[in-house]
C-alpha cells in the first residue's frame, strides 16, 4: 500500500467536485467544488500542490453495462489535459458508476437536500469515487485504475 495524499476528482458538465485522502489512504475527504471552465485546471493544480497530493484519481464515468457514452469521453479528456498540467504527478481513471447517485443519497439521508445539496454533491461524488479507488488498492494491492498518459509522452 502506497501512501501519501491523493485527490479524487468527478467531472461534471458545470462543476468538478474534489475529495482528498488522508496521508495514509485509509480515508476520503470533501475539499471543495471547482466552476468548470477557464481556470479549473489551475485550481486543481493549485489544490494539489497545497496538499501535496502523489496521486490524481479522476472518476470515469461508464454506463452500468460498462460502455463509455460522451460524459466518458469528456472525463477522458479532462484527465488526459490534468495528466499533462501535472506532469510527472500521476493521474488515474477509475470506474465511477453510480458515485453521484450514492453522493445524493448519502446527502439526503443526512437532511441534506435542494440548493445546499446541489452546491457539495460534486464534492460528496469525489469522495465516493476516491474511498472505492482507496479500498480497491487496498483490496487487491495495486494502484486502481488506469493511468492516463499525458498527450504528447510516450506511456512507460
Amino acid at each position: 500500500m502506497r501512501s501519501g495524499v491523493r485527490l479524487g476528482i468527478d467531472v461534471g458538465t458545470v462543476r468538478v467536485g474534489v475529495a482528498r485522502s488522508d496521508p495514509a489512504g485509509l480515508l476520503a475527504t470533501p475539499v471543495e467544488t471547482v466552476r468548470r471552465g477557464k481556470g479549473d485546471l489551475a485550481r486543481i493544480a493549485a489544490v494539489a500542490a497545497e496538499h501535496e497530493a502523489a496521486e490524481i484519481v479522476v472518476g470515469l464515468p461508464t454506463s452500468l453495462s460498462g460502455r463509455e457514452g460522451a460524459a466518458a469521453s469528456a472525463a477522458r479528456e479532462f484527465a488526459a489535459r490534468l495528466a499533462a498540467r501535472l506532469a510527472p504527478l500521476p493521474v488515474r481513471l477509475y470506474d465511477e458508476r453510480l458515485t453521484t447517485v450514492t453522493a445524493q443519497q448519502r446527502l439526503s439521508a443526512g437532511g441534506v437536500r435542494g440548493r445546499r445539496q446541489r452546491e457539495v454533491v460534486d464534492q460528496m461524488a469525489a469522495v465516493v469515487l476516491l474511498q472505492a479507488a482507496l479500498d480497491a488498492e487496498r483490496a487487491s494491492g495495486r494502484p486502481p485504475g488506469l493511468l492516463v498518459t499525458p498527450p504528447g509522452s510516450r506511456p512507460a
